[in-house]
């Protein structure tokens, strides 16, 4: 299989969002604002491509049996990292994205692609795919992070984008729009797959 494929793949055709419907919670908690979606984006990025990393450099070391724990482990290093890195340099974005931080150890989309890719494949096509996948999740958040900020607030990154007297669709900020939002961009993304033969 090419890199490329994999690559794509991760990212559209098993889109962790769109398609396999898993690490739903976060994205629906912390899309409320863009720099929220943007910030969980990038720590999903780093975490799966890491935890890919090494559990594919490890692989014909980790025993089958207690290959899950191990998997926790290494994820969990990584979520370690990020939460210092944010807790030092960014203190309003860790406040902000709360336990949904810790929560990305036991994130379905991580830990599946640790189960289903890493252990299997080498090295370099564990990268793509741990790198296609965070990108397909980030897509994801970010798509919803614009969406429920414009509408919700008229603003991105809180700067004033719409005129200051639309009064926001207070629907928007609330968790029930962010299940309506979601509804449509997984039947819209579908579509859209669907059109392209995928």
């Amino acid at each position: 299989m090419s890199l490329s494929k994999v690559f794509k793949d991760s990212m559209f055709k098993n889109n962790p969002i769109f398609i396999q419907l898993i690490g739903l919670c976060s994205t629906l908690a912390i899309t409320n604002n863009l720099k929220n979606s943007v910030a969980m984006g990038i720590a999903v990025i780093f975490v799966l491509v890491m935890s890919n990393g090494v559990v594919s450099i490890l692989r014909n070391v980790i025993p089958s049996k207690i290959r899950i724990p191990c998997f926790i482990v290494v994820i969990a290093t990584f979520v370690s990292v990020v939460e210092m890195i944010l807790h030092a340099y960014a203190p309003g974005i860790y406040g902000a994205l709360g336990i949904f931080l810790p929560l990305i150890v036991v994130n379905c989309c991580i830990l599946g692609e640790a189960e289903g890719f890493a252990y299997k494949n080498k090295l370099i096509p564990s990268l793509v795919d741990g790198l296609g996948t965070g990108l397909g999740y980030t897509i994801a958040v970010v798509a919803m992070g614009v969406i429920r900020e414009l509408l919700g607030y008229g603003t991105l990154f809180d700067k004033q984008i719409l005129p200051a007297s639309f009064p926001g669709i207070g629907l928007m900020g609330a968790p029930a729009g962010a299940f309506i939002l979601l509804g449509f961009l997984i039947a819209g993304f579908k579509r859209i797959m669907e059109s392209r033969g995928e």
